[in-house]
């Protein structure tokens, strides 16, 4: 369990244990332990590629979700062409999956103090995105009763974090994939209903299995 006082050295040692762990030949797939939920009749699992023209990334994800254009990177609205929605219709549920450049710039739509939003453009660097992750994962540690977070190495040799979070919160599991020099992609899983751990975390421990999935068949072009 990642303790909240040490947040700051987690960021600052990720990109040193990031570029060690990719430097080793690690064809394991991630996966996280099972637990208990309420009897309930999931689909059964089957997948399709998403592997549309000019993305930088492909993947494979559940029949019973469909893609949609997504229009939130982290919490800024963005015009980013490669930021889409995994919408699970059945379960009232998304995933929020981004994408960036890393070195590239971007034009973010921040709120301004009078009132309604401005165009603000960034550089995508690769700590302050990790930097952002964390303060996103982060501003659940009201409601979270505990923050965990493992490191993930894919059979297709991309690294990242995985982190799950217990409590009432908004999003219960979150990820970020990234090669560090080149490509960084984020992924939170949200339900469209009132935070409550107990109702949703069968269907959230459900869907963690695609999650990994998606995860363990994404691939860089």
């Amino acid at each position: 369990m990642l303790k909240l006082n040490n947040v700051k050295n987690k960021m600052q040692v990720f990109s040193f244990l990031f570029l060690n762990c990719m430097l080793i030949s690690c064809n394991s797939t991630y996966t996280s332990k099972k637990q208990g939920y309420l009897k309930i009749d999931f689909p059964k699992r089957d997948y399709v590629k998403f592997d549309d023209p000019g993305f930088p990334f492909s993947f494979e994800y559940p029949v019973y979700a469909n893609i949609e254009k997504g229009s939130a990177y982290f919490d800024s609205a963005t015009s980013n062409p490669y930021t889409i929605n995994i919408d699970f219709p059945t379960f009232n549920g998304k995933i929020f999956f981004s994408y960036k450049i890393i070195g590239g710039k971007s034009v973010y739509k921040v709120k301004a103090p009078g009132g309604g939003y401005r165009d603000s453009v960034g550089i995508n660097s690769f700590q302050n995105m990790v930097n952002d992750s964390y303060k996103l994962t982060y501003k659940n540690d009201i409601k979270a009763s505990s923050i965990e977070d493992s490191i993930m190495h894919t059979p297709n040799n991309i690294s990242g974090i995985f982190f799950r979070l217990s409590g009432n919160v908004a999003t219960a599991k979150q990820f970020l994939l990234s090669d560090t020099v080149h490509n960084f992609l984020r992924g939170a899983l949200y339900f469209n209903a009132a935070p409550n751990e107990d109702s949703l975390k069968p269907v959230s421990n459900f869907l963690q299995e695609d999650m990994k999935h998606i995860i363990n068949t994404l691939k860089w072009k």
